[in-house]
């Protein structure tokens, strides 16, 4: 992987028109049967992920939950319901659609509960692939809360990640987010799976011919490996951080499974949102918050890096003003064919 976290695909990239991405993308889930309005919230989800440079949840997937929709994996037609939505307990029911618009929907009905009552507890249950966390995290510290989630269940459908001390896969990549109001530039958002690398990651340095960055992944004899090939090979990713991502990971298991109850799709999430002026005025948190930011950024470089940054500014900085995709060929490829295959079956 690159410097800024993007693959480096062995057929190169194309710049593509976030425009011309959306058509394709819109194209490809429509053909799989997925209602317009969902695949247009999908297909804006997944650019947004690509902007931020999180290529792991980007446009790549597009193909990904076509073939989910046209295997009867996710439910096209699915609409989240949101269960006792006049309390701080929230259950919304993803009706076996895709995670995206079901977290949309956790997110709306949860500032609303968190705003009521000051805190809120939501349960996101028969879904499919979430997406990118990070964007929900940031539509909730946008308004006025602090948001925590944590995904995780059907392990024994999922067994990517090691336990720290282990070399095979048991858990999930189980992925926590925290989003907070920040300061004079907005909401920070901490955003990450709790292996090593998000199993995205791996997909889509497969289908672009890429290597994985070193410490990632082990291959089926525990070695340490960079070749996508050796993960789906009996391989597995190494948890984040060694014993803390092992301890997240297993932590959001024991939430999303063992207090959820098993996920009927891909996974469960489980979300906490909390009304941040019932503690402190937005003013004044945005003063504090931006007194300890600048503290931060503040600090000198160490060789090799050009600046200290906060969590989620990589990424709201690398999608500012951009109206670009910087694709890999052999995917824009794809998504193209898939996208023309549509065309003529339409």
């Amino acid at each position: 992987m690159s410097a800024d976290g993007k693959l480096e695909p062995a057929g190169g990239r194309v710049s593509v028109p976030v425009s011309e991405v959306r058509t394709i993308g819109l194209a490809v889930l429509n053909q799989a049967g997925c209602k317009p309005e969902i695949a247009q919230e999908v297909i804006d989800h997944l650019i947004d992920a690509d902007l931020c440079g999180v290529e792991s949840h980007g446009i790549f997937r597009a193909k990904q939950y076509a073939d989910e929709y046209r295997r009867g994996y996710l439910n096209p037609h699915a609409d989240p319901q949101v269960d006792a939505p006049r309390t701080s307990t929230l259950r919304i029911d993803g009706q076996g659609g895709i995670g995206i618009v079901a977290m949309g929907r956790a997110v709306d009905a949860g500032v609303e509960a968190a705003q009521a009552h000051g805190v809120a507890a939501i349960a996101v249950e028969n879904i499919g692939h979430t997406g990118r966390l990070g964007d929900f995290g940031e539509r909730a510290a946008r308004a006025g809360c602090l948001f925590i989630a944590c995904g995780g269940g059907a392990r024994q459908n999922w067994r990517m990640v090691a336990p720290y001390g282990g070399s095979t896969g048991k858990l999930p990549t189980n992925p926590w987010c925290l989003g907070i109001p920040g300061g004079a530039q907005g909401p920070v958002v901490l955003d990450c799976a709790t292996g090593q690398i998000a199993g995205g990651w791996i997909y889509a340095a497969r289908q672009s011919d890429a290597l994985l960055p070193e410490g990632a992944i082990i291959d089926a004899q525990g070695r340490p490996t960079r070749n996508p090939a050796d993960f789906f090979d009996g391989g597995a990713i190494l948890p984040k951080g060694g014993v803390l991502g092992y301890g997240l990971a297993t932590m959001g298991e024991l939430i999303c499974d063992a207090m959820l109850g098993p996920a009927k799709v891909e996974c469960n999430t489980f979300i906490l949102m909390v009304d941040t002026t019932r503690y402190r005025g937005a003013l004044a948190l945005q003063e504090a918050a931006e007194e300890i930011l600048a503290d931060l950024r503040s600090c000198p470089p160490a060789p090799g890096f050009d600046a200290v940054q906060v969590p989620g500014e990589r990424e709201q900085r690398r999608k500012a003003g951009r109206d670009h995709i910087e694709v890999p060929i052999s995917i824009w490829n794809g998504l193209r064919h898939a996208a023309a295959e549509a065309s003529v079956k339409g």
